[in-house]
């Protein structure tokens, strides 16, 4: 990836692009697992999302081969899809952009007060 791709993104867009691309050629019930995925993985992103792509990618993998056995979404993730992508995103607790955000504000504003009070 050059510099030029990563400051407008443009490689991202190719790998959602093979993402959907792959999804499409997916069972029902397997494409709609991925839909719940990316769902629930996309508020443990960054900025960008780019510290997703791996996951989305294993995810999408694991999708495809159970899809190739001939298992269901269902054997494969469980029925908790969004406890599936916690444990994914880094298990019950994993900070999400919101989190992230959040913090930086609190800090952000004691730094403030800190200033104005001292």
């Amino acid at each position: 990836m050059n510099f030029w791709e990563k400051i407008t993104g443009s490689d991202l867009a190719r790998e959602w692009k093979a993402f959907d691309t792959r999804a499409q050629a997916l069972p029902d019930d397997h494409r709609a697992a991925w839909e719940q995925i990316k769902v629930h993985l996309l508020p443990h992103g960054d900025f960008t999302g780019r510290n997703l792509m791996p996951l989305l990618d294993a995810a999408l993998a694991l999708l495809e081969d159970a899809a190739a056995e001939r298992q269901s979404a269902r054997e494969v993730l469980g029925e908790d899809i969004p406890g599936f992508c916690r444990a994914l995103a880094g298990g019950e607790g994993a900070r999400t952009y919101r989190d992230r955000w959040r913090e930086q504000l609190n800090d952000s504003v004691a730094r403030k007060l800190n200033r104005l009070g001292g």
